[in-house]
């Protein structure tokens, strides 16, 4: 008798369609992944929910809700409020394959976007990057530099001092505390926290890191250091 394999990670997928639910069941299945079918909304909120998924594979054209408002609900910043894990990915996958299609999904907190038709490669290929990705954010706590963010509680403490963030200035400081003494370009930072495909002439990012800086040290600045021409870590090695 041959040993039971283990799954790769639990996914589910929010499909419509019944034929192409049922093929990419069958595909990631076959591929070792724990697969959950949901052609609703509804029932992929549920799963979401309650089954402990590490990613999400969401369709937009549902017939009991539009997929954004599933994506904003997962997304839901004050985490008092969901009742969702931070850590699940989300990859959306959609006929709709404008450039604003694309930008609002990665908005709303996709962590990536697939356009259909898609090969079933391609596909398998995102998924395994955002999975790595996440794989080193499902802890509620962490510490980086003498900061601690707990992300059960959307708290962020340098010391003994409460520090209060907006959204995306909290989510800024989690991207770069992931690895502090990295240098994230602006565009990969633009990217992974706004959803933006390019630089153009944004000054958002360089005004969010101001902000972000005076917040964690009023008194000396010795956090996210600019690398001029480049982008910004956390903290200098």
């Amino acid at each position: 008798m041959l040993p039971e394999s283990k799954s790769i990670a639990k996914l589910v997928i929010c499909e419509d369609d019944p034929a192409t639910l049922e093929l990419l069941s069958d595909h990631l299945t076959a591929d070792r992944y724990e697969v959950l079918a949901a052609p609703t909304a509804a029932d992929a909120l549920h799963l979401c929910e309650f089954s402990s998924p590490d990613l999400l594979l969401l369709d937009l054209g549902l017939p009991d809700a539009a997929g954004l408002d599933v994506l904003r609900e997962i997304r839901e910043p004050d985490r008092s409020l969901s009742r969702f894990d931070s850590g699940v990915g989300v990859i959306v996958l959609s006929g709709r394959g404008t450039e604003r299609d694309r930008v609002r999904g990665l908005e709303q907190g996709a962590d990536d976007y697939v356009v259909k038709p898609y090969s079933y490669g391609e596909l398998l290929a995102r998924i395994s990057a955002v999975l790595r990705r996440r794989s080193g954010d499902r802890s509620d706590v962490v510490r980086a530099a003498g900061i601690v963010i707990n992300r059960a509680q959307r708290s962020v403490m340098v010391g003994e001092r409460v520090v209060d963030l907006s959204i995306k200035e909290y989510a800024l400081l989690g991207a770069l505390a992931r690895e502090p003494t990295r240098v994230f370009s602006k565009e990969e930072l633009l990217r992974n926290v706004w959803g933006y495909r390019s630089l153009g002439h944004t000054r958002t990012l360089e005004a969010h890191a101001s902000r972000l800086r005076r917040k964690l040290d009023p008194e000396g600045g010795k956090f996210i250091a600019n690398c001029w021409g480049v982008g910004y870590r956390l903290v200098d090695p």
